[in-house]
């Protein structure tokens, strides 16, 4: 699959609460959220709702998803209203259902490297899934991933799987609605240095309307002009025109 424009559908599965499926570079996740629901009196929390997320692969049983999960429940608990509903469950399902093909090629390559460049993909889609289903969240998210070639000198966005595996680093930066910092995730080799110019160029990134940054070193088959924050809100647009178009019928 190509690195194209994102796209996103919403609200498809029927027996869902909340339901999202979105398609960007080269992953495609379907997302079910179910909640708030009855939780088990073990997983109970007396304040707060807890969050609980499946992680399940394209093909077969993974392990490797557990870090992914804990990195995702960590970043919902973030943005959801948890205290709006003590002792309940939020569950968020997330199947990948593409990959792209080379994903899993190098052997060499370690496990957190391997999950990392999904893991944009999967906070997407859990996002449009939880707005989906109604939960009310104190902001959306939008995130973005670099890697930096071993020559330390050229930083590419969204990088290709096989761009992350010939790269010296792997990071991934997330920011809220209210431009503020919510994940940062490295992996590799990299200096403090890089890291400040990484999170500079990540903020300019997803927080359009914000600070403007520093310029990006693009290669050309990639384009940094995909605005992710506008892209949500005007899919949750159209679902809203949707919605209403249908109770107008009714």
């Amino acid at each position: 699959m190509s690195h194209s424009d994102p796209e996103a559908r919403l609200s498809h599965l029927p027996k869902a609460d909340g339901s999202a499926t979105f398609s960007y570079a080269g992953y495609t996740i379907v997302g079910a959220v179910n909640g708030p629901i009855e939780v088990q009196r073990r997983d109970e929390l007396p304040e707060e709702a807890a969050i609980d997320v499946v992680v399940r692969p394209a093909a077969g049983v993974g392990t490797r998803e557990r870090h992914l999960e804990s990195i995702l429940e960590a970043t919902l608990r973030q943005i959801i209203l948890v205290n709006s509903f003590p002792r309940t469950l939020i569950q968020v399902i997330l199947q990948i259902t593409v990959a792209p093909e080379n994903e899993y090629v190098n052997a060499k390559v370690s496990q957190a490297s391997l999950n990392l460049p999904m893991l944009p993909a999967l906070l997407q889609t859990a996002v449009l899934s939880l707005l989906s289903a109604g939960v009310p969240l104190t902001a959306t998210v939008t995130p973005v991933s670099f890697s930096i070639k071993h020559s330390g000198s050229e930083i590419v966005v969204n990088p290709s799987p096989r761009q992350v595996e010939t790269a010296k680093s792997f990071h991934v930066f997330a920011f809220t609605s209210h431009d503020e910092l919510i994940l940062a995730e490295s992996e590799g080799s990299f200096t403090t240095r890089q890291w400040d110019d990484l999170y500079n160029q990540a903020r300019a990134y997803c927080c359009p309307s914000g600070p403007s940054g520093t310029d990006i070193d693009m290669d050309d088959e990639r384009s940094p002009d995909v605005d992710l924050k506008s892209f949500v809100r005007s899919t949750m647009q159209e679902k809203i025109t949707e919605d209403l178009h249908w109770k107008t019928l009714g």
